[in-house]
């Protein structure tokens, strides 16, 4: 197997490190290959669009794909009842 050596590591994150790994039960070392085997298992995340993120966040809550005003009829004021 492989070593891996990190230099200059904050004390911060370290002790991050050591709480995390206290909480879950394990060492330090084995906490640190638990973390870099998932962020490799998962990979990188496909980025998303930012239309595609909204329109997919407000799909089904009654919004209508037809815009009346952008089809040159005249604004209207919301009807809230």
């Amino acid at each position: 197997m492989a070593q891996l050596l990190v230099r200059q590591l904050d004390d911060e994150v370290k002790a991050a490190l050591q709480r995390r790994a206290r909480s879950h039960g394990r060492s330090m070392e084995a906490e640190v290959r638990e973390i870099l085997r998932e962020a490799v298992r998962t990979g990188p995340a496909e980025p998303v669009k930012l239309g595609s993120a909204i329109a997919s966040r407000f799909r089904g809550h009654g919004a209508t794909p037809d815009i009346d005003e952008l089809r040159g009829h005249p604004a209207r004021a919301a009807d809230l009842d």
